[in-house]
């Protein structure tokens, strides 16, 4: 017999777990299905994962190359003991599963481990880990089923010599040689904290820059010459044609600007982008229309042609970010509770975590004038000039920002340097609300922080930032003030 509830969300990712809770706290009998752990990918084999290897390998970093310069002596080699960091690293995402599991206990949603398949537009069966088969009906379903890695031909995962992230964030040893396929945010995440480990890190891009067309061509530049200061080989406009494994390690032969090369290397890592699992749960089969590129067709509620199930998250459009899931989760489950909202936001930020960090929030130069803005004003201010960031021996990149030139309204924010991940949220507050640059400005930020460059961008974007030489404002500025007398 089918249990009955109001909601069922497919997938306990960031998208799913939220929207589970949400419904809870709504009042709506809730019940989650999952296949595998917990939080999804993100949790336990992406964000959280990788952020704590990078925290790690920035931490040997520090000791080895800063430390010496501050006045340490740390005595012999650092060495790093892989199987025990990997251990500390599954701690840090069991936590976190066992939160998500405890905030869903917390608001009464029923957790079922399993494999859902759509029966009907309101009845779905779940096959169990031990086999067993239970259908579940529901007057509301939520797709949250995520995305997972593109494969590319002759480079089959096999998560052990030919490696997605999954398989790179389960290494269990530094592999000596590692080919990088794809510049993007993934694959330089993971090739940064495993050169800071000792591999020797080679990174093919099929584009002609790494993070092309994914963040500010400046921030990626400052990524780019670090990359090459950590001794990191960067091949662009590099295709990855075959791979064969001999008793040296994995041929592979490279593409390099029409020539080809042949290399070997111990680890293969494919990082070529996402794509979303709509071919999973037979959601095609009860009618859910999917576009060509995968993606669950939705409108601005994250409703599909069906109305009565939603989608969000990986599987419902771009970006395909943690961040715009959660939102997603949230705001779909109180339109269910009968809540008028819909998806209209002006900015989605977006962090990648490589060596320095870089972020944004908001629209680039070229963005900004393809919709429109002909006139901009555009600067930056380096973290060379903020104290904090002197203080901390992490200096490279700038924050820069795009405002108009008419109004003032701050248009987009592009952080590279220190901590942008955590300083980029201002900005997409500033942005969201429609702040001018004097908003900023005039703000008090407390001293010494790297928050202080949020202001001092907002100045040096006017023209009259305090801590970097800029050209004087004018005598126009000066008879504007006379004026006012």
């Amino acid at each position: 017999m089918s249990q009955n509830f109001d909601v069922v969300v497919i997938g306990s990712g960031p998208g799913g777990y939220v929207a589970a809770i949400r419904c809870g706290q709504l009042g709506l009998k809730t019940a989650i299905i999952e296949k595998e752990s917990l939080g999804g990918v993100c949790l336990n084999v992406g964000c959280i994962p990788s952020k704590a290897m990078i925290t790690a390998s920035h931490f040997l970093h520090r000791a080895q190359h800063d430390a010496p310069e501050m006045g340490f002596e740390i005595p012999g080699e650092i060495k790093v003991n892989m199987k025990k960091l990997l251990s500390w690293k599954e701690s840090v995402t069991t936590k976190m599963s066992g939160g998500v599991a405890q905030l869903l206990k917390g608001n009464g949603v029923t957790v079922i481990k399993g494999d859902a398949q759509f029966k009907t537009t309101k009845e779905i069966t779940v096959k169990t880990s031990t086999g067993t088969t239970e259908s579940f009906s529901a007057k509301h379903f939520i797709i949250a089923t995520g995305s997972r890695p593109i494969e590319i031909p002759n480079f089959a995962f096999d998560e052990k010599d030919i490696m997605s992230s999954t398989g790179a964030l389960a290494l269990d040893h530094i592999p000596k040689k590692l080919l990088v396929i794809g510049g993007g945010y993934i694959g330089l995440e993971i090739g940064t904290y495993l050169a800071k480990f000792g591999t020797e890190v080679t990174v093919a891009e099929a584009q002609q820059a790494i993070l092309n067309g994914v963040v500010d061509p400046e921030c990626a530049q400052v990524v780019a010459r670090k990359l090459k200061k950590n001794k990191v080989e960067v091949l662009l406009n590099t295709k990855a044609k075959t791979q064969k494994k001999t008793s040296n390690g994995i041929e592979v032969t490279l593409e390099v600007q029409g020539k080809d090369q042949v290399k070997i290397f111990d680890k293969v890592l494919v990082t070529v982008g996402r794509r979303p699992n709509s071919d999973q749960a037979q959601i095609k089969n009860v009618g859910i229309l999917v576009d060509e590129r995968g993606f669950v067709k939705v409108d601005a509620q994250r409703r599909t042609n069906i109305n009565n199930i939603f989608a969000i998250g990986d599987i419902a459009c771009q970006p395909m970010l943690a961040h715009k899931a959660s939102y997603e989760g949230v705001m779909v489950a109180e339109i269910i509770a009968g809540k008028n909202r819909v998806y209209d936001v002006k900015t989605v930020p977006a962090v990648v975590f490589t060596d320095p960090e870089i972020a944004s929030a908001g629209m680039t130069e070229d963005e900004a004038k393809a919709k429109g803005y002909k006139d901009l004003l555009v600067s930056k201010f380096p973290f060379g000039a903020n104290g904090r960031a002197v203080s901390m021996m992490e200096t490279d990149g700038f924050v820069k920002m795009i405002a108009d030139s008419k109004t003032h309204i701050l248009l987009g924010v592009h952080i590279v340097g220190p901590e942008a991940s955590n300083l980029i949220s201002e900005a997409a507050l500033a942005i969201e609300m429609g702040a001018r640059l004097e908003d900023l400005a005039l703000t008090i930020h407390p001293h010494p922080t790297l928050g202080e460059t949020m202001m001092e961008a907002a100045e040096a974007t006017l023209g009259h930032a305090i801590h970097v030489i800029q050209k004087p404002l004018g005598a126009s500025v000066t008879a504007k003030h006379e004026a006012a007398k």
